[in-house]
């Protein structure tokens, strides 16, 4: 079973749904064979590498006045899955090359560890995930060899698949993020609860479609 996951950094709801993923896959474990590959799905790829103003503030100009309690779900959400989501700390930026050091790690079979210290350091601890320095910090952390992350940093290896990524999004109709393909089905939602994410790691052809957003 191939399961392929388009996530971006920048996404609070891809954190969520990591974690309930992680759950149903554990749980699945013993029971169903799986490749998980992580894919690129830039949400922002017009973001420069400076920060600017917050994720709660850019929301605010999507919900308006429904913000505070948008922002509180996400939070609260985050929560109930044992995370720290900042949106008042987190500030949008350039993903492309952390979904490069992503492809690094899963070179090395450490592409599930790469996308936690992101999201990580993106949502909980509201670090510039564009920041060369921080991405060579935590590619360390993800236990990455110090000259590969600087020698991938500084050239232009893997952006190509990257920019695939894209690509085969539309291909399988992947709208938005996260979103999870499995065995090249159409794209379903990966922010479901854990047990309809078990359901659908057990082939159930009830799993529901992914929203178009």
């Amino acid at each position: 079973m191939k399961l392929e996951i388009y996530a971006d950094v920048l996404c609070p709801w891809c954190y969520i749904g990591k974690r309930r993923l992680a759950a149903a896959v554990a749980r699945a474990a013993g029971h169903t064979s799986m490749e998980i590959i992580w894919r690129a799905y830039e949400l922002a790829p017009g973001e420069g590498r400076t920060p600017g103003q917050t994720a709660a503030e850019a929301l605010a100009g999507w919900w308006g006045e429904r913000t505070p309690a948008r922002v509180a779900l996400i939070r609260s959400l985050g929560a109930a899955e044992g995370l720290e989501l900042n949106l008042h700390l987190a500030r949008p930026v350039n993903t492309f090359d952390a979904h490069r050091l992503v492809k690094l790690a899963a070179e090395h079979g450490r592409a599930d560890e790469m996308m936690e210290l992101l999201l990580h350091a993106y949502h909980t601890e509201g670090q510039n995930v564009a920041d060369p320095q921080v991405l060579q910090r935590l590619g360390g952390e993800a236990g990455l060899d110090a000259g590969r992350v600087r020698s991938v940093l500084d050239g232009d290896d893997y952006v190509g698949e990257v920019r695939d990524d894209r690509r085969r999004a539309a291909e399988h109709g992947v709208t938005g993020v996260p979103s999870l393909v499995l065995d090249d089905r159409p794209p379903v939602s990966g922010v479901q609860p854990v047990a309809d994410l078990l359901a659908l790691l057990a082939d159930d052809p009830a799993a529901h479609p992914v929203p178009g957003s």
